[in-house]
Order: structure tokens, then sequence, then C-alpha cells
């Protein structure tokens, strides 16, 4: 069994928003089946509903981490004034707890996979900034489409010496995005390991930690097969590494 996995969302549920939210719950949904399918002991946590203490209590014994898309960031995290081009609500309390949950993270060398919102909690909580808003003609989200039609396919470029180029062997791949935010400034430890054709970034790894953020969607039905599987298989290796002993002997 690669071990207990942690999938931590923004919320359990969204008043007023059920079509977004039914949708970010099939999407989370689908991480968590597959986890599982693939011998993952995972749990669902919402950060929004536990705050900041009790998420890291919860998550506490578990081997790796997987931060799920969902909501902007609170723009005051990282400089920038509210009234951006696209704005919408916010989750502070969840930006809060995830946060301090990537924190420690890098201090206990927890594996841990960003997607989409999850790779812009990374920079955050490391001192990096975001692009607020791409603006309209970016091609990174189907904007006026309905919420279940905003993915949009796009092709990203690998690393080749990144950890990401090595688990997909390739040095490109057809990705499913729904992001009017980016990375813009890189928080110290990071690098950027992917990125889209018009220079937009669209991947992060951690120097020394076993830290990974995608921008895309590989948990979209849309996605190309195994996406989300090669992710999950990274986690798991990365777990075997923290745990030598534990992993021979299973």
């Amino acid at each position: 069994m690669p071990g207990t996995l942690a999938i931590v969302e923004v919320a359990s549920a969204r008043p007023g928003r059920d079509e977004y939210h039914a949708y970010v719950q099939m999407l989370n949904g689908r991480i968590l089946g597959l986890a599982r399918e693939l011998g993952w002991e995972a749990e669902r946590f919402a950060a929004e509903d536990l705050g900041t203490a009790r998420l890291l209590e919860r998550t506490l014994g578990a081997d790796a981490i997987v931060l799920a898309g969902g909501e902007d960031i609170a723009p005051e995290r990282y400089g920038v004034a509210r009234g951006y081009a696209g704005e919408g609500p916010h989750a502070e309390q969840a930006d809060a707890a995830q946060i301090a949950l990537v924190r420690r993270a890098l201090t206990r060398r927890t594996p841990l996979l960003g997607i989409c919102r999850g790779l812009q909690i990374v920079n955050v909580a490391l001192g990096g900034t975001l692009v607020p808003d791409l603006g309209p003609e970016a091609g990174h989200l189907n904007a006026d489409a309905p919420v279940h039609e905003r993915m949009h396919r796009h092709d990203v470029v690998l690393a080749a010496d990144s950890t990401l180029g090595g688990l997909f062997g390739a040095e490109a791949l057809a990705v499913q995005s729904a992001h009017h935010q980016a990375v813009d400034a890189l928080a110290p430890g990071l690098r950027v390991v992917a990125r889209a054709e018009d220079g937009v970034v669209e991947a992060l790894e951690h120097r020394e930690a076993p830290i990974v953020g995608v921008q895309w969607h590989p948990e979209d039905p849309a996605a190309p097969a195994g996406q989300l599987a090669v992710l999950l298989e990274g986690l798991a290796r990365a777990v075997a590494r923290q745990n030598p002993v534990e992993a021979v002997a299973a």
C-alpha cells in the first residue's frame, strides 16, 4: 500500500454556488476514487470547514498530501489589492490552513502534490506571488462557457531534468486547464519545471523537498488518460524514499 493520503480541498459546501460546487466536488471525488483504486488509504479534508489548527491535527499522520483546486487565494496574501479582473469569492480560512499545511510539509519533507489552486498555494505559502488575472485571451480557461465546459486543452513543455519529466517520460504534454491566474514571482526554493507555449508557468517543484505543483487538472474527465495516476505514483515513490525500511517490508 502506498500509504495514507490527505486530499485537502477548499470547502465541503458553497451556498448559492451549486453548479460550481458540484463540479469541484466531482473533480475532487475523482482524485479520491483513483487514489483508493491505487491502494492509498485516502481521505478528503475541507480546509475552510476545519480551519488551521484542526486541519493540521487531522492530517498529522498523512504520508502524503494533495492540495486540490478551488477559489482564488485572497490577494492580500501576495500583495495585490482586491477588485482585480475576474475576482470571485475567496475562502480565507482555507487559505490560512492550506498555507500552514504547505509550510509544515516543507519542514517535515512530507510529499505534496498541488493541483491548480494547490500549485498557487505552494508558491504563495513559500513567499511567491501571483498574476491576479491573465486576461480573457490568455487561452488557459474558457471563461464564458458553462462551468462544466471551462477546461481548455493546451500543451505544456516539461524540463527534462525534472521529477515530472522523469515521471511522464516526455518533453511535452497535452493538459486540461481552467485558471485565470498564474505564478508571477517564484518563491525561494522552487523551480519552474513546465511552461505553456505562451510562457505561463504550468508546474513547479521544490529543489530540496518532495513538493510538486501542476497548474493543470489531471483529474478532469477529459484529461489524457493516465495523467493523474502518474502523479499519484510519483507521490507513492516519494513516500517510499521517505520511508525506505517500510517500503522494503511492504
